[in-house]
């Protein structure tokens, strides 16, 4: 049965892997780059953003061919976008430079003509070139604002986790709850869990865009099959836990590791103890995990 199982997952994976599903996040960051690669003097005046940009789309196009994770190619796509709206503002006020010695240079010329008669209009053309001007620097200023409001919060949050006692690994930062969630060999939450669980809920109602793997691990007694499906019935607890306080399911990813990932000797009762844990793996504040949190 366990065979059969274990084909049918394969099969459904490789199904989904046949059929990418569509990235709205990256359309959109293509159409932004094209439109922007389409503004006649956009390699003049905006050739920094609108390389960066076609940088970030080409590494979100190769991380969805690679079939990265959706959150990767959803974040680089999210960058090329935002970068392609920069040099759109970038070519907007170098237009509205242009429109203004244009519209000084008409001045002149129409003063020799009829200056009573075009004064009054030349002005006009030069108040709606200011205004054009200014409203693209403060859609670049905008753009500034929210990447300095986002590493603020990426800041915070990473000083938060540091209170809850989480560390900084190459899985990202990662919190481990040790045995004392559970009785031996059981899977129920203990009630001395309650007050992590409830420091965890909080953090993660305080920052709405992180992503979470809770991870089951247990020592070496017991066989293969006994302690996977231990791991993932903690693993399931703790999610169920977090989702009773508010923390909804689709930010959560319970996984059983079973005993293949000791963090010591499974020879003593100390290490054996070390071994039996919960660890939780948070992703960044766009819900972006590192490539390794998934080992």
């Amino acid at each position: 049965c366990i065979k059969f199982a274990v084909l049918s997952v394969i099969a459904v994976l490789a199904g989904c892997a046949s059929a990418p599903q569509r990235n709205v996040t990256l359309d959109e960051a293509r159409s932004a780059v094209e439109k922007l690669s389409a503004e006649p003097n956009a390699a003049q005046t905006a050739s920094k953003p609108l390389q960066d940009a076609r940088d970030l789309l080409a590494q979100a196009d190769s991380a969805a061919a690679a079939h990265k994770p959706t959150e990767e190619v959803t974040h680089l796509a999210y960058l090329a976008h935002r970068h392609a709206d920069l040099g759109e503002a970038v070519v907007a006020e170098a237009h509205a430079r242009e429109q203004i010695s244009q519209g000084e240079a008409n001045r002149n010329r129409v003063l020799l003509e009829a200056r009573e008669r075009e004064v009054s209009s030349a002005k006009q053309e030069t108040r709606e070139a200011k205004a054009s001007a200014a409203d693209a620097q403060s859609r670049a200023a905008d753009a500034q604002a929210q990447a300095n409001a986002a590493k603020e919060a990426e800041e915070m949050a990473r000083k938060q986790l540091g209170e809850l006692q989480a560390t900084q690994t190459e899985r990202g930062m990662v919190l481990t709850l040790g045995n004392v969630l559970f009785d031996t060999a059981k899977e129920t939450l203990k009630p001395g869990a309650d007050l992590i669980l409830d420091r965890l809920a909080k953090f993660l109602q305080g920052s709405p865009g992180t992503k979470i793997i809770v991870e089951g691990h247990t020592d070496s007694r017991g066989s293969d099959e006994y302690n996977q499906e231990l791991s993932r019935r903690r693993a399931q607890s703790v999610t169920e836990g977090l989702e009773s306080r508010g923390v909804s399911a689709d930010r959560i990813q319970p996984v059983g590791r079973g005993k293949r990932y000791p963090v010591a000797s499974n020879d003593t009762p100390e290490g054996r103890q070390q071994n039996r844990r919960v660890e939780i793996v948070f992703s960044d504040t766009h819900g972006q995990f590192t490539p390794g949190a998934e080992r």
